[in-house]
C-alpha cells in the first residue's frame, strides 16, 4: 500500500485532546541533540510534551525506538533523522505531526507523507536569519572589496597603492540582484532596505507587491544580470534551477560583478565559474559549492578574486538553538489546536530547498 493511495488513512488526523501534552519522540543524531537541546530548551519541551525513554533516537530499527514510535503523537526531528519510510509509519499509528527543528525536510519526509493528514513543519525561517546576516555582511564587504584587499595586503604590505587596483570601493548606488524570493531572499531584502542600494529580484513565483514592500523591484534575469554589481543566489535546488548560473548567465554580468552563493552549490555551473573567475573578470563569494567541498585541484582556490567559506552561513553552534525554539513554538501551536506557522504542504514541498 503506498503512502498516498487515497484510502481512509489519508484523511487529516485529529490533534491531541485540548489541554494535554502530546507524546513526543525526538529523532536526530546525538551531536545535534546535544547542540540544540540545551537544559533550558529541554525544560521548555517537558512543559509542552509528554516524553519517555528513550528521549531521543537515531534509528527507527531497534526494539526500544519501535516501542516509543508506536505510542508517539509527535516526532520532533532535526539533522540526522533517519527516513520516515512506509514501514516506520506502519509502526506509528498515533503519529499526528512531524515538527522539524532544522530547514529542509526532504531528507526524511517523503512527499506522500503529506497526504496522510500528518502535519509537517519546518524551522527554515529561523535558519534564514544567519544566512541573511552573512549575505548582508558579504554584500557590504564586497562593495569595498574587503576580502580581496585583505588578501592583497599580505603581498603588498605597506604599499597601499594596491587598493586602487580593485576598482571602485563603494556601496553607494550599487545594484544588488537577489535570485530567489525565498525565506532568505525576503529577509535579506528587508535587511538591505536602509542602505543606498538598488535591489532587484528575479523569481518567477514572487509577488511584485510583496517585493516592492521591501523596497525592491521584481524583474527578469535579462534585465537584472547586466546591471548587477552583486548577484546573490537564494533559490532552491530543483531540476529546473540546477546550474541556472552557467556560461550564458555569467557572461551577462558586468566586469567586476560579484557572485554570492549561500543557497545550493548546484545552482552554479562550477566549470563555467572557474573559467570566468580564472580570467579575473568576476568576483565570487562561495559558501556552498558543487561538489562540496571542491576538490583540492579546483582553480577557484587559487583565484585571488574568490572567497570560499566552508558552508558556515546557516545556523551553527548557538544559532541552532533558535531553530529548536522555533520547533517548540510549532509544537505549542499543535497542542493548542492552532494552525502551523510554517507548514510544509504538497505545493511548498516541491519548491523548497
Amino acid at each position: 500500500m503506498s503512502l498516498g493511495d487515497g484510502t481512509a488513512h489519508d484523511l487529516p488526523r485529529p490533534g491531541p485532546e485540548p489541554g494535554t501534552r502530546p507524546r513526543t519522540l525526538l529523532a536526530m543524531d546525538r551531536r545535534t541533540f546535544e547542540l540544540q537541546f540545551t537544559p533550558a530548551v529541554l525544560d521548555r519541551l517537558r512543559n509542552s510534551a509528554e516524553l519517555g525513554e528513550p528521549l531521543r533516537i537515531g534509528s527507527f530499527d531497534a526494539p526500544g525506538p519501535r516501542a516509543r514510535l508506536a505510542e508517539c503523537e509527535v516526532l520532533l526531528t532535526s539533522w540526522g533523522c533517519p527516513p520516515i519510510t512506509e514501514d516506520v509509519l506502519a509502526g506509528a499509528p498515533r503519529l499526528r505531526a512531524v515538527v522539524h527543528a532544522a530547514g529542509s525536510v526532504r531528507g526524511h519526509v517523503p512527499p506522500a507523507l503529506l497526504d496522510r493528514g500528518i502535519r509537517v513543519t519546518t524551522a527554515a525561517s529561523a535558519n534564514a536569519i544567519p544566512v541573511a546576516e552573512y549575505t548582508l555582511a558579504m554584500i557590504l564587504a564586497c562593495g569595498k572589496r574587503v576580502p580581496f584587499l585583505a588578501h592583497d595586503a599580505r603581498t603588498f604590505r605597506s604599499q597601499w597603492s594596491y587598493a586602487s587596483a580593485r576598482g571602485p570601493l563603494s556601496n553607494r548606488g550599487r545594484t544588488v540582484c537577489l535570485v530567489g524570493w525565498s525565506r532568505v531572499g525576503r529577509l535579506l531584502g528587508r535587511l538591505l532596505e536602509p542602505f543606498d542600494l538598488e535591489v532587484l529580484v528575479v523569481d518567477p513565483y514572487a509577488d511584485a507587491e510583496d517585493v516592492a514592500a521591501c523596497g525592491a523591484r521584481l524583474t527578469t534575469a535579462q534585465d537584472a544580470y547586466p546591471r548587477a554589481d552583486v548577484l546573490s543566489l537564494h533559490a532552491p535546488l530543483l531540476p529546473s534551477t540546477r546550474r541556472m548560473i552557467g556560461e550564458a548567465a555569467l557572461a551577462r554580468l558586468r566586469d567586476g560583478a560579484t557572485l554570492i552563493n549561500t543557497a545550493r552549490g548546484g545552482l552554479v555551473d562550477t566549470a563555467a565559474l572557474e573559467r570566468e573567475c580564472g580570467t579575473g573578470r568576476l568576483y565570487a563569494v562561495l559558501d556552498v559549492t558543487d561538489p562540496e567541498p571542491l576538490p583540492d585541484d579546483s582553480v577557484l582556490y587559487d583565484c585571488e578574486n574568490v572567497l570560499i567559506t566552508p558552508h558556515i552561513a546557516g545556523s551553527l553552534d548557538s544559532e541552532t538553538e533558535r531553530m529548536a525554539l522555533a520547533a517548540l513554538d510549532e509544537l505549542d501551536r499543535f497542542r493548542t489546536g492552532r494552525p502551523a506557522a510554517y507548514p510544509i504542504t504538497p505545493g511548498t514541498y516541491e519548491v523548497t530547498a
